[in-house]
């Protein structure tokens, strides 16, 4: 039977159930708590700026958003994000799909950790960056009631311990792929845990690349008079 938890209808479709046994299975209790608040608080989000968004979708973007954090698959070089979204694009696309809808799910997962893109995006893209912002990073708390807090969390727990337990999960998922981190929010965890980590610097990137610009602006040209180095 279908769960409505704060006015929020959890989708029971076959696929629905399949997405949450999947994740039951992969993630830690942790993980699958924190994925299923993601899709509530984003549901929610949704409900109050009344925003027109497939919940089904929503669903499958929230519970395998952090996906590529766990064991079975974060053993690629890409970012963890990248590696949820094609876990959650071939799930998809094994019940049939549409290919416009697959895209809007990969969307959602890998521009998750990336600010300032989502509120441009499709409303599940938006959605999904909404309540991992919420259940994460605490942004718009105040925006949910207290009892639409309290009922999501009397049904999917935090640890007590919460915030420290995500943060060792992020690190967990991305410490093998530091290069992966470069350019966004992920970096911030592997700087916490490991004293021994270095970020890359953009700026110093650029200056200390392999281009060599003359004063003429040019790499290579024909007259003899520029000197090139």
């Amino acid at each position: 039977m279908s769960k409505t938890i704060a006015g929020i209808k959890i989708p029971d479709s076959k696929m629905a159930r399949e997405a949450t046994e999947l994740i039951r299975d992969t993630e830690s209790d942790l993980l699958f708590h924190h994925s299923t608040r993601v899709f509530l608080f984003g549901a929610l989000t949704g409900e109050r700026k009344k925003l027109k968004y497939d919940a089904e979708l929503l669903y499958i973007g929230g519970m395998f958003h952090d996906i590529g954090l766990t064991q079975k698959y974060r053993n690629s070089q890409d970012r963890f994000e990248v590696d949820g979204a094609n876990a959650a694009a071939s799930f998809l696309r094994s019940h049939g799909i549409a290919e416009t809808d697959v895209d809007v799910v990969w969307d959602a997962i890998a521009l998750h950790t990336t600010p300032g893109i989502p509120p441009f995006k499709k409303p599940v893209v938006q959605l999904v960056t909404a309540g991992v912002e919420m259940d994460v990073l605490g942004l718009a708390y105040n925006e949910f009631s207290e009892e639409q807090r309290r009922q999501v969390v009397a049904a999917h727990p935090r640890a007590v311990n919460f915030k420290e337990q995500i943060i060792d999960a992020f690190n967990d998922g991305m410490k093998h792929r530091p290069e992966s981190t470069f350019g966004t929010v992920n970096d911030d965890v592997l700087a916490l845990k490991d004293p021994k980590f270095r970020r890359m610097n953009f700026c110093s990137i650029i200056l200390g690349n392999a281009w060599v610009d003359d004063a003429h602006g040019c790499v290579h040209c024909d007259d003899p008079s520029h000197q090139h180095g």
